[in-house]
C-alpha cells in the first residue's frame, strides 16, 4: 500500500530529475524590438513652405505613424542681443513664440497630442500662429487643457517662458548642426531627403505622400531586418 510518505519521497525524486532552468534556457525567449525610424521636419511656424510640409506629412503619419519617430527642428539665427529668445526668427517674435509652443508642446504630451495640436495651428492660419489665445484652443483641440498643462508652464506666458526659450535655443543649434538651413528641410534616419522652399527639390525618392510613406517603409524594414 502506497503510504503518504512514501508518495512524497517519489514526488521528490521526480523534481530532483528535472534539471534547472538555465540562462541559457532562457536567453533563448527573445522578444524583437521594432526600431522606429527617426525623421525629423526642420521648419519655422509661420513659414508656409513648413505648413504645406506639415500638411503632406499629415497624411504619411496617417499610414506609417507607427514606424516613425518624428521631430520638428526650428530653424533661426542666433541672437545674443535679443533679450527675449536668443535668436531672432524670419517672421517676427511671434513666430518664435509659436515655435516654443509646438516645442513645449511636443515635450510634454505623445505624438497623438502635439501633432494634432500643430496642425491645429496650422489650420488657424499663419498670422495666428505664435498668439496666446491660439495655443489655448488648439490645447482644447489636442485633448488638453492649456491652462493646467505642464506645457502652459513650459511656454509661459506669450511664449516667453524659461523652459521653453531654452528649448528653442537648443532646437536651433541643432537645426545649425545638422546642416539645416531652409524650411522645410526633411531628414529620414539623419539624411536629407527633400526641402521645400518655394517649390521642392533635391528630393530624389519624390515629394508626394506616397513618396514618403514608400521610403518609410523601406528604412524600417532595413532597420529591422525585414526582407
Amino acid at each position: 500500500m502506497l503510504t503518504a510518505l512514501t508518495f512524497f519521497s517519489m514526488c521528490m525524486a521526480a523534481l530532483a530529475a528535472v534539471p534547472p532552468l538555465t540562462v541559457q534556457d532562457n536567453s533563448q525567449i527573445i522578444f524583437a524590438e521594432d526600431i522606429k525610424v527617426p525623421v525629423v521636419l526642420g521648419v519655422m511656424s509661420r513659414c508656409p513652405d513648413a505648413m504645406l510640409c506639415e500638411a503632406v506629412w499629415d497624411r504619411v503619419l496617417q499610414r506609417v505613424g507607427d514606424k516613425v519617430d518624428i521631430s520638428l527642428s526650428f530653424i533661426a539665427e542666433p541672437n545674443a542681443s535679443d533679450t527675449a529668445y536668443g535668436v531672432t526668427c524670419k517672421h517676427g517674435l511671434e513666430e518664435c513664440a509659436g515655435n516654443v509652443y509646438e516645442l513645449c508642446v511636443a515635450k510634454y504630451h505623445p505624438i497623438s497630442e502635439w501633432w494634432p495640436f500643430l496642425r491645429c495651428q496650422n489650420f488657424q492660419g499663419r498670422d495666428q500662429i505664435g498668439l496666446p489665445e491660439t495655443a489655448v484652443s488648439c490645447a482644447g483641440t489636442a485633448g488638453f487643457e492649456w491652462e493646467i498643462d505642464q506645457a502652459s508652464l513650459c511656454a509661459g506666458e506669450d511664449g516667453q517662458g524659461e523652459e521653453g526659450v531654452k528649448l528653442l535655443q537648443e532646437s536651433v543649434q541643432n537645426s545649425i548642426e545638422l546642416g539645416i538651413e531652409k524650411s522645410c528641410t526633411i531628414m529620414i534616419n539623419g539624411k536629407q531627403v527633400c526641402i521645400r522652399d518655394g517649390t521642392w527639390y533635391e528630393c530624389e525618392g519624390g515629394h508626394t505622400p506616397a513618396d514618403f510613406i514608400r521610403q518609410i517603409n523601406e528604412e524600417h524594414n532595413r532597420l529591422n531586418g525585414i526582407d
